[in-house]
């Protein structure tokens, strides 16, 4: 009992601390504009912002991960709180593009050392049965911070643009100081240093280029296809409805939030009762193909509830996928927990840097392009999960 108390209040204090970063990266939405006209920036600058979060998360998540597995999970967890802080305090005292630049940052390396740490601690504390949960506990804590994110930073704007980046600094900093105090270590020291011998001096580049070799690797495309598909549906979704349909900054606020929020709830209550009864590669191939049919179907339908429906198909599917693709990781990785989930997080920023720039670059062209190719390529990614699921059912059956 007291063994399930711990694990239940240590994943509790993981999701503050992923909801505090992910609600930071979300406040900046609704502020952003008003910092445009203060600080005189264009809005090519503020994609490049974006892509500077993304870009460094990607430098640093595999060398995160690597520390975690030598040093422990906490203290990687406790250090990128901080300077997730300090990030947000520099984004709220800025008064020049290089400060918004050296905030975005710092921000993508608290990120960085934070999101592959929480995922190995949490496959640390849980069984093979427990995992699933574990993992959907984790991926509400991000989706509920990206949704409540705009919103607190909208309210708190209204007491000065800068207020909410303080806030978020001040949050950043308490849930640093709880974590130091009272969570436990999932690592031992034994354990550690075994675990971090393997893959001691390896590159980013080189882990990426190996990665092929990994019995993992299918997963970790897969990876990159979510986050390209959901960056590229949610950065063009406001543009694509504005410019078709004429939807009002009320009505794209409401879909977004509602399929958002369907979504945490779906890994909070049913996604671990669904996993193990379907299995993470059946859940992952049909969440494929629902997601690359809807997408598609986003061009063809019309009308702001048929939009709606499509939409939170899309958005439903994508919140089961991302937690069954982290928990089918987690099962292969073994000993290397830390390891795997930094290549995780690394493809993640891959697909986060390459999704916004090539579907902006495909709406100038189109509007329903960027959708086209979305759906395209998650249809790809269906067939060759299919294929897999297929060949490992040979295997077992001739076995």
């Amino acid at each position: 009992m007291e063994l399930l108390l711990r694990k239940r209040g240590a994943i509790l204090l993981l999701m503050l601390n992923l909801f505090l970063i992910f609600m930071g990266i979300g406040l900046v939405i609704p502020v952003m504009p008003k910092y445009m006209t203060l600080l005189d920036i264009s809005g090519s600058v503020v994609g490049l912002l974006v892509a500077a979060f993304s870009l460094t998360q990607l430098l640093f998540s595999p060398l995160a991960g690597r520390l975690s597995d030598s040093l422990g999970r906490k203290k990687i967890i406790v250090a990128g709180m901080l300077v997730f802080a300090l990030s947000e305090w520099l984004f709220g005292i800025a008064n020049s593009t290089v400060l918004l630049f050296a905030a975005r940052f710092l921000g993508g390396l608290g990120a960085a050392l934070i999101m592959p740490a929480v995922m190995a601690y949490t496959a640390d504390m849980t069984t093979n049965e427990e995992r699933a949960r574990g993992m959907g506990l984790i991926n509400a804590a991000i989706t509920t911070g990206f949704i409540i994110g705009p919103g607190i930073g909208g309210y708190l704007a209204e007491y000065g643009i800068r207020v909410p980046f303080y806030a978020a600094a001040v949050a950043g900093l308490a849930a640093a100081a709880l974590t130091a105090f009272i969570l436990p270590e999932s690592l031992s020291s034994a354990a550690a240093g075994k675990k971090a011998a393997p893959q001691k001096r390896q590159s980013l580049w080189s882990m990426l280029i190996r990665s092929y070799r990994e019995p993992y690797f299918l997963s970790l495309i897969l990876v990159f296809v979510m986050s390209f598909g959901l960056a590229n549906y949610e950065t063009i979704f406001g543009l694509f409805v504005d410019h078709k349909f004429g939807f009002t900054p009320k009505d794209i606020a409401f879909i977004l939030t509602f399929g958002s929020i369907s979504g945490a709830v779906v890994q909070l209550t049913v996604f671990g009762w669904i996993l193990n009864k379907f299995g993470e590669r059946n859940v992952i191939t049909f969440c494929l193909l629902s997601c690359g049919v809807f997408i598609l179907l986003t061009i063809f339908v019309s009308g702001f509830w048929m939009v709606f429906a499509v939409t939170f198909i899309v958005f439903l599917s994508i919140d089961i996928l991302r937690p069954a693709i982290g928990t089918q990781m987690s099962r292969m990785a073994e000993e290397r927990q830390g390891y795997v989930a930094g290549l995780n997080s690394a493809f993640t920023s891959l697909g986060n840097i390459a999704g916004p720039i090539i579907a902006g670059l495909l709406f100038d062209v189109d509007v329903n392009y960027p959708y086209v190719l979305a759906a395209v390529v998650l249809m790809i990614s269906f067939i060759l999960a299919a294929r897999a699921g297929a060949r490992e059912k040979t295997a077992w059956a001739a076995a």
